[in-house]
């Protein structure tokens, strides 16, 4: 099904450079700072990862492999990360329509 007017991909990010020690946090703050450089994207940092909302996955993809890209250029050797997507065509919704519908 064509993706309809308001239908937004969203997705959860979390990434984790291998052998930087305990403590990742400026890791983590170096890829939030080129998510948050990326146009058309909605970000909701959790304490687990990064929730990203935008109208395309290749929006998406893009924004997560330059995240990816700047841990490198920040020192690390070695990165691991997790990319889960959420691409639902059949009604539009946002990030907070999904949490809204579990809350009691």
């Amino acid at each position: 099904m064509p993706r309809g007017k308001g239908n937004r991909v969203i997705a959860e990010f979390s990434v984790h450079p291998v052998g930087e020690g305990t403590s990742v946090s400026g890791y983590v703050r170096t890829a939030l700072a080129e998510l948050r450089k990326a146009k058309r994207l909605r970000l909701q940092v959790t304490p687990m990862g990064t929730v990203i909302e935008a109208e395309r996955l290749s929006d998406i993809l893009t924004a997560v492999e330059a995240a990816h890209e700047s841990l490198f250029r920040h020192g690390a050797e070695r990165v691991d990360f997790f990319l889960r997507v959420d691409d639902r065509r059949d009604k539009a919704r946002r990030m907070e329509d999904k949490v809204r519908a579990v809350q009691l």
